[in-house]
């Protein structure tokens, strides 16, 4: 795979020199394109140590604007990094739409590294890289355009550029005995970065081999593929845009045809209830035990996410309220979710959910979250069917990722009837202080009732897993839902805190 990376092909200064004014001028303009873009664009580097990706990485920061460049590059994990799943700093760091990302060391670092030193098995590599794989087109299917360069030198050349930086006093410090240990095992680096990039180079985020014995070669490289891949892109968008626009012109909704679908909520039997006394009593039971498993899980780096969705008026609010009672406001965080605000709009839809991932035994609380996607957007037409439906599938996965690192999750859907929420909806606009919680949107919803409730029966069926299931709450009683989720929350931190606790490797 890499002999045609070895030919020790050069551009003459002259050539470059030449070449050079025109091709930055095309990406300066393509730079102020971008900015207005509907899509980021997300720059990986990886390769032979000495190859030049450092300074291909600054070229581009000094040709192009770097206001809008989001260079990135990392180390060991810290405590704080360690303590959240994996993927966690690499969704925090993502350049929003408008903006390059430049990454080094990123998320093909400790896999190529991990298999190299044999800590893990070649099977075992394969099954991070679909890691990797799922990640990349998650990006690319919302619209990031994504570039990787494996920047290579054979093992001779790579001798040879070592000692050439160790011999300048302004270079030396760029080589380490790492360095020198890498060099030593090449042919197992190659070995495994063939393996890598076999596997995880796609349509939607191609791997591109450099030669980088000379440094004029390798930026012209990168520089022009770069170039033409903006372009590309820009027109590809274009393209969707236009098929998106003329599907939707094309398609009627027809929210009476979903409400005569059954759906799961129909079989909830909403008459139960729990009254007086024997409520006050399970409430104070529950809340003790939550209490103290919450205790037992701070110690042992336990976190927990918990969903809330459901009807408007359906007392999620109350519901939460009670169960953080049992907690300490020290150690939880209540995220209550709207309509995204620009920063938001300008990421992936899961981003700002990744970014809320808390530390090692904290209490997340979601009063509303990704489901928004399958749910709101779906039926309201905010993003396209594609959209919503390859959702359950990224769902499912970011939700994977949280459960594997030992996250406990509980998802609970609050459920009312539609005229129990009429009613509620009426005593809200007679008291003075639950009037702001009505709203004109909270009347138009309820006319989309039987197409959110097809929602829902979707949402529960295609994203209820074992480690992340779903919870239906029979809430036209709100004691008889208040003590249900907080029963629900207590039985999974017993379950989770009976289990061995997963470590994650750095």
């Amino acid at each position: 795979m890499f002999e045609a990376a070895e030919l020790g092909r050069k551009i003459s200064r002259e050539d470059f020199d030449a070449m050079a004014p025109g091709l930055r001028t095309e990406l300066l303009a393509l730079q102020q394109q971008l900015r207005e873009a509907d899509f980021p664009v997300v720059v990986l580097f990886a390769g032979v140590d000495g190859a030049g990706k450092n300074e291909t990485v600054n070229l581009l920061n000094e040709w192009m604007d770097p206001r809008w460049i989001v260079t990135r590059a990392y180390g060991p994990s810290s405590d704080e990094e360690r303590e959240r799943p994996e993927y966690w700093r690499y969704w925090r760091d993502l350049p929003p739409k408008g903006k390059v990302g430049l990454f080094m060391s990123s998320w093909y670092h400790h896999p190529l590294i991990d298999r190299v030193t044999d800590k893990i098995s070649g099977p075992e590599l394969d099954e991070r890289l679909e890691r990797i794989v799922h990640f990349e087109k998650t990006l690319a299917d919302e619209g990031a355009l994504i570039l990787k360069f494996w920047m290579h030198l054979s093992q001779k050349a790579q001798k040879k550029r070592l000692k050439s930086l160790e011999k300048d006093e302004l270079t030396a410090w760029q080589v380490t005995k790492q360095d020198w240990q890498h060099w030593e095992m090449y042919d197992k680096f190659v070995a495994a970065a063939e393996r890598m990039i076999m596997h995880t180079s796609k349509g939607h985020a191609p791997w591109q081999i450099v030669e980088g014995a000379d440094p004029r070669y390798r930026s012209a490289v990168v520089l022009q593929t770069l170039k033409e891949a903006i372009t590309k892109h820009f027109a590809a968008r274009d393209a969707v845009k236009k098929v998106n626009a003329e599907i939707k012109g094309k398609k009627s909704d027809q929210p009476g045809a979903l409400a005569s679908q059954p759906s799961i909520l129909s079989s909830l039997d909403m008459t139960q209830d729990i009254e007086g006394a024997e409520y006050n009593q399970a409430l104070q039971e529950q809340r003790a035990r939550l209490a103290h498993l919450y205790h037992a899980a701070k110690e042992k780096g336990v976190s927990t996410a918990l969903v809330f969705e459901g009807w408007d008026a359906a007392g999620k609010g109350g519901t939460i309220r009670r169960l953080t009672n049992a907690l300490n406001a020290r150690d939880y965080q209540v995220i209550p979710i709207a309509a995204p605000t620009e920063e938001e709009r300008a990421q992936h839809y899961l981003w700002r959910f990744w970014r809320h991932i808390a530390r090692a035994g904290r209490v997340t609380v979601f009063d509303r979250s990704w489901y928004g996607r399958v749910l709101v957007e779906r039926v309201e037409g905010f993003c396209t069917e594609e959209a919503w439906r390859r959702a359950y599938g990224e769902i499912v996965d970011f939700e994977k990722q949280l459960t594997d690192h030992g996250i406990v999750m509980c998802k609970f859907w609050l459920h009312i009837t539609a005229e129990e929420q009429l009613a509620r909806f009426n005593a809200r606009g007679e008291i003075e202080y639950k009037k702001w919680k009505l709203t004109d949107e909270d009347w138009r919803n309820r006319e989309q009732w039987g197409a959110y409730e097809q929602a829902v029966n979707d949402m529960v069926e295609r994203t209820s897993t074992t480690d992340a299931p779903w919870t239906l709450v029979e809430a036209n009683s709100k004691n008889f839902a208040r003590v249900k989720v907080m029963r629900t929350v207590a039985d999974a931190l017993e379950a989770a805190l009976g289990k061995p606790g997963k470590k994650k490797k750095d």
